[in-house]
Parts: structure tokens; C-alpha cells; sequence
């Protein structure tokens, strides 16, 4: 259950090359609280999650919402990291959600495995990968708007907002 660790220590320390530990942080889709765990420095770091079955385990966020992002409404982050979401949308509404987000943000982090079916996990329906297709060139087509960030491998990939902190 959760993320994948590919690259993740290279985007904590991007992170924190760009991000001050003030800085606000929206954790999407946050899961068993990965990312929290990754940068205890930012305490400004709120959850969105869809699945109840996590929010028992959200409570070292600042808050943490009980939403689908595909209806969820804010104002402002400084960064918004989608950490294995998109390919649990389909693709009309995984660019709906980033446009939304673009700017609301000064960066975002998405983070993406490549080629990778996945059914219904640990009786949560939504770990299902609706963009179980998805390849490098594939997701440059679908969602221009961002740059490759950290590429760990050929399975695996880390992208930001173009034009974002970098």
C-alpha cells in the first residue's frame, strides 16, 4: 500500500532546493501519508484522500480532507504534489484536475508509473489505474503543461508545472 519509493529522495531534496519549510503543501491522494512522513520539516502540509479507509492515518497533516479531487476547491499552495494519481483518472479528468490546480500553485509535483494495470487494492476501489497505458510520449500528448522533473527509469516518472520553481 502506497507510492513508490523511485526517485522520491531526489524529489524531497528538489523540494527542499525550492520550497521553504513554511511553504504550504497539498498532498493529493495522499494514502498511508508518504510524503508527510518524507518532509516532517513542512508543517504546512494539508491532505486531500479519497478513500476513507486513510484518513486514520492522515492525522500528522495540518488537515486532511475527506474529497475526491476531482470536486475539491482551494485558493492557494505553494506546491501540490500529485504522488500516483493521475493514472487513477481518466484522462478528460486527470487534465481537468491539473488545469484546475495549475494556477492555484506556484509548482506541482505528479508522479506517474508507466505501463502499469492495477485492479482494486486492499478493497479500495479507486486504486484502479484507469491510464494503464500511459508511456513518456503518451503522457507528454495528454498533459503538455508539464516538464520531466526526475526520471528514476523507463517505469517510472516525476513531472512539474512548466514554467513552475525549477
Amino acid at each position: 500500500m502506497g507510492s513508490y519509493d523511485y526517485g522520491k529522495q531526489e524529489v524531497c531534496a528538489w523540494i527542499r532546493s525550492k520550497f521553504l519549510p513554511g511553504s504550504t503543501i497539498l498532498d493529493v491522494g495522499a494514502g498511508d501519508g508518504k510524503w508527510r512522513r518524507l518532509l516532517p520539516d513542512y508543517t504546512k502540509m494539508d491532505a486531500v484522500e479519497v478513500f476513507a479507509g486513510h484518513l486514520p492515518e492522515l492525522t500528522q497533516y495540518r488537515k486532511a480532507y475527506h474529497a475526491d479531487i476531482r470536486d475539491y476547491k482551494f485558493d492557494w499552495y505553494d506546491l501540490v504534489i500529485f504522488g500516483d494519481i493521475i493514472e487513477h483518472l481518466a484522462v478528460g479528468q486527470a487534465q481537468a484536475v491539473l488545469q484546475y490546480a495549475m494556477p492555484r500553485c506556484r509548482d506541482m509535483i505528479v508522479a506517474v508509473p508507466f505501463l502499469y494495470p492495477q485492479g482494486t487494492e486492499y478493497g479500495n476501489e479507486f486504486e484502479i489505474h484507469i491510464q494503464d497505458d500511459l508511456t513518456a510520449e503518451l503522457f507528454a500528448e495528454r498533459y503538455p503543461d508539464l516538464d520531466v522533473l526526475i526520471d528514476p527509469g523507463h517505469s517510472y516518472c516525476y513531472y512539474h508545472k512548466r514554467g513552475g520553481s525549477a
